[in-house]
């Protein structure tokens, strides 16, 4: 299976399957002389981790991180960073009941027609579990980017279903759950997924990532745009159907007056443009939102096919998040963070050196 690597200068590629011994991966480019420890990473990947509430799937796993390689005497060496996460709750048992048929929404028709196997227990390498790879990696560009340039990555749930949440707090959004900004929503929040949970049902989300900090100059004019680059890092997030740059499709409605960023010697005035101008950086905040798909696997009967292709009802089993968009901020922040790094390695690599008189403003 090809299409298994990430990134031009920061790479990753990841590798198992959810319900496998392991899931791991490779960083390559990271510079040498990060310091890093497995703790580093660690506080990133609990955030993401399953069964941390019971607003998300009940699967037990501790998502404890193993550096194999690539860190010597607590720094970076600049070789490859091999890392492991063991899978220690799996029950492939849940999933033997759909091992000939399909469950809608899923990727297992369009995996069993492109492959012709697959593996069914827990949606194997389709699976999200395999985000958590990801996370290991933003952990390493996360820290590598605020220590070079100070750069912050912070990600918050703004909409569950019909219930949009209001931005009041940064402070808010590590204090609950939902990684919601706005703490009067919690209350609600709660009702409404415990009555989808009974309900057998699920719906979407949208979540919204800021990096601030970000200097101007990274990306590149044609192909390898920043925002061409972000937007196909977090298509790649499982369940991700659509993807904003600043206003986005916001933008449909703005007339040009509005939605061209002025710019005065104090600092921009607004920022629609989301911190990118020509594929290139601004220097304001980077701003990105992801809109999530209803979780696929729920209890009520849906109409399927099996491999023969005849008619069947499914009903799926197992421990499933009702809303998966509720765990996925920490893994949009670790694409953000990937892609940033990766423009910062390739600006340094060709434009490092460039001086301009002209001053550099930011966000007013």
């Amino acid at each position: 299976m090809s299409g298994n690597s990430f990134g031009t200068l920061f790479c990753l590629t990841s590798f198992g399957e959810s319900h496998g011994p392991a899931i791991g991966g490779v960083i390559d480019g990271c510079p040498p002389g990060l310091e890093l420890s497995a703790a580093d990473i660690q506080k990133d990947l609990d955030l993401r981790k399953p069964g941390t509430s019971r607003h998300v799937t009940q699967r037990q796993e501790s998502d404890t991180v193993e550096i194999l390689s690539g860190v010597f005497e607590g720094r970076t060496t600049g070789t490859s960073i091999g890392f492991i996460i063991r899978n220690e709750d799996a029950r492939s048992k849940d999933y033997s009941a759909i091992a000939d048929t399909f469950r809608p929404g899923h990727a297992d028709y369009t995996y069993w027609q492109k492959y012709g196997i697959r593996d069914y227990k827990g949606g194997g390498r389709s699976s999200a579990r395999e985000t958590a790879i990801r996370v290991v990696a933003g952990a390493v560009a996360r820290k590598w980017l605020r220590e070079k340039f100070g750069i912050e990555i912070r990600g918050y749930v703004a909409q569950v279903g019909p219930l949009k949440l209001a931005f009041k707090s940064w402070d808010a959004v590590r204090q609950n759950p939902f990684f919601s900004p706005d703490p009067d929503s919690v209350a609600k929040l709660e009702e409404f997924l415990d009555q989808l949970r009974r309900d057998g049902d699920s719906v979407g989300a949208r979540v919204n990532v800021v990096a601030s900090g970000v200097p101007v100059g990274w990306g590149e004019p044609v192909y390898g745009r920043l925002d061409a680059d972000i937007a196909f890092a977090m298509m790649g997030i499982n369940a991700v159907k659509g993807v904003e740059i600043g206003a986005g499709f916001g933008a449909i409605e703005q007339r040009g007056s509005v939605h061209g960023d002025e710019m005065t010697p104090a600092g921009f005035l607004t920022n629609n443009s989301g911190g990118v101008l020509g594929g290139i950086s601004t220097g304001q905040d980077v701003t990105v939102s992801i809109a999530l798909k209803p979780t696929s696997s729920i209890r009520l009967p849906r109409k399927s096919i099996d491999k023969a292709g005849q008619p069947v009802t499914v009903e799926t089993k197992g421990r499933h998040d009702p809303c998966v968009g509720l765990r996925a901020s920490p893994i949009c922040e670790a694409m953000l963070a990937c892609v940033l790094m990766d423009h910062a390695l390739r600006h340094r690599a060709q434009c490092g050196d460039v001086v301009t008189a002209t001053p550099k403003i930011r966000q007013k």
